[in-house]
């Protein structure tokens, strides 16, 4: 009779992160009301389980209205996930309108390096217009 191998349990954790830099930029033509595609080069720097001072941030935008859109992006964060040092990427995918943000985004498999090597997860976080900082739910495991 084998034995089961140990399961860990995720780690459940918060934290709040800022925009440091938005870059946004068309694609495409403009002068059609929408839809419109737009793409962001974005900075942000993260406190809490998640510490990162300075992430890169590709976002690709679909604008349905003048304050509604869909986006999908790809962020590259170097730092530490509960102390432990290594980069990994997140895949992020939201919706906005008039009152903010609301984004889902999840670890990419085999993007994790150095002591966050095998990292998995997934989390979120709504930004509300007018906020100076915005907080994220990250539940993760580390082996």
């Amino acid at each position: 009779m084998s034995t089961p191998a140990p399961t860990s349990a995720a780690t459940e954790a918060s934290g709040g992160f800022t925009f440091e830099n938005w870059e946004e930029h068309p694609v495409g033509p403009t002068e059609a009301p929408f839809p419109r595609l737009a793409r962001a080069t974005v900075t942000n720097a993260f406190t809490g389980v998640v510490t990162a001072p300075e992430t890169s941030c590709s976002y690709a935008i679909v604008y349905t209205g003048e304050s509604t859109g869909t986006f999908t992006g790809m962020e590259l964060v170097t730092g530490t996930v509960g102390g432990r040092k290594g980069s990994f990427v997140l895949e992020e995918r939201g919706t906005f309108d008039a009152t903010g943000t609301r984004c889902g985004f999840e670890v990419v498999p085999g993007s994790a390096t150095a002591e966050l090597a095998g990292l998995t997860g997934s989390g979120s976080f709504v930004y509300r217009h007018g906020d100076t900082s915005v907080e994220y739910a990250f539940s993760y495991d580390l082996p």
